[in-house]
């Protein structure tokens, strides 16, 4: 049997079981706050890519979705504060 490299995914671009281990994939809090740098756009070129080797897309898309519907709800209220006034 073939050892896999940790750096290395296999053929479906998932990360490795030897990734998990090793500890090289980020959790789920890392790519939430990955996610919520990208939406300032403010991130370090090193830090974005260090980090977007690690993510898991699973994790990104829905951190994306997540962030996308706090910002709608909090878009909500203010109008709706506004409005009431």
């Amino acid at each position: 049997m073939q050892e896999m490299n940790p750096d290395q995914s296999d053929k479906t671009g998932s990360t490795s079981a030897a990734q998990a281990e090793n500890g090289n994939t980020a959790t789920f809090g890392q790519t939430m706050k990955a996610v919520l740098w990208s939406f300032l756009g403010i991130r370090k070129r090193r830090d974005h890519d260090r980090e977007t080797a690690r993510l898991n897309p699973l994790h990104v898309v829905i951190a994306a979705l997540l962030g996308v519907g706090v910002f709608i709800f909090a878009l909500l209220m203010i109008v709706k504060s506004v409005v009431a006034k």
